[in-house]
């Protein structure tokens, strides 16, 4: 597969099953569902962009007050880690539609990215 084509994979959870989603079905879902509601005249790249920091500023808000938290969160109720998705999920559903209505390939951007930063950093000689 060439690197234009690779699709990174994404895991949904939905009605107690997981499924594989690629990036770009995202975007497709996420296309189809501004188009039903007639809502693309508004998904402009500053409206979409602006509308991902008000998501972030609300991810943010949940750990606000919680000081360090450890990896997995252990400590946290089931309710918190589902509104943590549901933020979560936000963040992310804003940032595939701003780089679709951008026409950036946010999978090949992102692995481009990662293979920069290899090179900048070096496992061999970053090391703590």
């Amino acid at each position: 597969m060439e690197r234009g084509e690779r699709e990174e994979r994404v895991v949904v959870k939905g009605e107690g099953k997981v499924m594989d989603v690629s990036l770009k079905e995202l975007s497709g879902m996420l296309e189809e569902f501004a188009k039903e509601r007639d809502w693309e005249k508004y998904h402009s790249p500053r409206n979409l962009l602006l509308a991902m920091v008000g998501e972030v500023g609300e991810l943010s808000e949940i750990f606000m007050w919680k000081g360090e938290v450890a990896r997995g969160l252990p400590n946290w109720k089931d309710s918190e880690k589902e509104h943590l998705g549901e933020e979560l999920s936000d963040v992310l559903l804003y940032l595939i539609r701003l780089a679709d209505i951008c026409d950036i390939d946010l999978a090949d951007a992102a692995t481009r990215k990662i293979e920069k930063n290899a090179v900048k950093y070096p496992a061999t000689i970053i090391r703590e």
